[in-house]
């Protein structure tokens, strides 16, 4: 920390007390070459992950609006939470991964899609349908006959859950 009064780097904390609201910690140091006191706060960083839209307008992350999604896709599916909930964890650390601490709509729905599909076919249907936004019945087939051939190429037996 450089010294405000000289400018020297280096220090020494004398003492260090966490704020009343634990959201910062205060800490009293002693600057090397002066020896004059000054006081340091340290906060956790506050930028927020922010989320682009189709349209190009930017929001805030909304941990409990994509969750809200996953669970309606998941309704009556043996899905647990907690699976639900890495889920979103995996989405929130490819968030802050990103140097913009920004992930377009597209990326997060593909991979949410991703592994829903490996997870629970019906439940990754129903995601894709609202996601995709399917405006007819023959785009929700076409997407169930994708579904069946890749489950046929891969060997399983039950294509849609």
């Amino acid at each position: 920390m450089k010294c405000p009064f000289c400018g020297h780097i280096q220090d020494r904390v004398v003492d260090s007390r966490e704020s009343k609201e634990g959201e910062s910690v205060r800490r009293r140091r002693e600057c090397l070459a002066c020896q004059k006191r000054f006081t340091t706060y340290e906060r956790t960083d506050e930028i927020p992950y922010m989320v682009v839209k189709k349209d190009g307008r930017r929001e805030r992350f909304e941990r409990q609006k994509i969750l809200a999604g996953l669970l309606r896709a998941c309704e009556k599916r043996p899905v647990s939470m907690g699976r639900l909930e890495e889920l979103v964890d995996e989405v929130e650390s490819r968030m802050a991964d990103s140097p913009e601490r920004e992930l377009g709509t597209a990326k997060i729905g593909e991979l949410l899609m991703e592994r829903l599909r490996q997870i629970d076919k019906v439940a990754y249907v129903r995601f894709a349908s609202v996601y995709r936004d399917f405006q007819d019945e023959q785009e929700f087939f076409n997407e169930l006959k994708t579904l069946m051939k890749q489950q046929k190429r891969s060997g399983g037996r039950d294509p849609v859950g």
